[in-house]
């Protein structure tokens, strides 16, 4: 039970995001960026995939790179 998420830190947290959306914002500008130059670089469908990866390793490891 010590890995499930805490319904008072999520609430907390989607609280935080309603009040300054720029946290958020600021948070997804990495990812975004990421995204635009694989897309640049290839297409959108490789873009796509990408970013299916990188969501698929944040739900499983709990984190991006240990």
């Amino acid at each position: 039970m010590a890995k499930e998420i805490d319904r008072t830190r999520a609430r907390s947290a989607f609280e935080t995001v309603k009040e300054n959306p720029v946290i958020a914002a600021i948070a997804a500008v990495p990812v975004l960026i990421v995204l635009g130059v694989v897309w640049a670089l290839t297409n959108w469908f490789v873009a796509f995939l990408a970013l299916v990866v990188l969501g698929v390793v944040v739900v499983v490891r709990g984190k991006f790179v240990r």
